[in-house]
């Protein structure tokens, strides 16, 4: 999942984006309104975590663009404000649920699953594929039942490629989800997260097949 976090405060951001990325999401951090609106202009997120006071107005204006996305993610308000109407305010502007500082990662994960139950935005039932089952709510891969034990960016190209079992996944679909802003991918190191996937697979025996789209992109079924 590749969230965008709107966050002046810079250590609550960076402790924010840390303790997310622990947890296999791509986290893209902007300061301010006017690098979110770029922001969501540039890049397909799956959620966006929308703090309400930044140095350029109040997060709730950046609602209307976010809903004029031709697939609109669910957005989190987050808020030092405990005033109950503005937390209306804020819900009956577009947020889809709100979150008051301080707050425990538990609860935020918490409320990111229920988001995206919501909006039937990312499987939360367990995926099944030959012998491997993946469980997209804890981010668990297992194969005959036993953990495997995966980097977080593996674990993130295997749930992708997963939801779309037995069809072809673009190589750019997938780049857009594993790689953030902030991150500077080379040509092959899509290749090389794959490579390891796949070998991990190989050796586990999950009997789960990669196959490779040469310029196109990749595809996962049994075998």
């Amino acid at each position: 999942m590749r969230i965008l976090l709107v966050e002046d405060e810079t250590e609550l951001a960076v402790a924010l984006r840390a303790a997310l990325t622990r947890r296999g999401f791509v986290v893209d951090w902007v300061p301010d309104l006017d690098q979110a609106r770029a922001a969501i202009q540039e890049a397909e997120f799956r959620a966006v975590l929308l703090d309400r006071r930044l140095p350029d107005g109040d997060g709730v204006t950046l609602l209307p663009a976010i809903r004029a996305l031709p697939d609109p993610p669910p957005v989190i308000l987050l808020t030092a404000r405990a005033l109950i109407a503005e937390r209306v305010e804020g819900l009956d502007a577009g947020a889809d649920d709100y979150l008051a500082k301080p707050f425990e990662i538990d609860e935020l994960l918490a409320r990111l699953r229920a988001v995206s139950r919501r909006r039937g935005n990312g499987a939360v039932e367990p995926l099944a594929l030959g012998a491997l089952r993946f469980d997209p709510a804890h981010r668990e891969a297992s194969v005959h039942g036993q953990p495997l034990h995966l980097p977080r960016r593996e674990l993130a190209l295997l749930d992708l490629l997963l939801r779309r079992a037995g069809r072809v996944v673009q190589r750019d679909a997938i780049e857009a989800a594993l790689f953030g802003f902030d991150d500077a991918p080379l040509s092959n190191t899509l290749d090389a997260h794959v490579s390891r996937l796949r070998r991990r697979l190989m050796e586990s025996e999950a009997g789960v097949v990669i196959h490779a789209l040469r310029g196109v992109g990749y595809l996962v079924k049994a075998g």
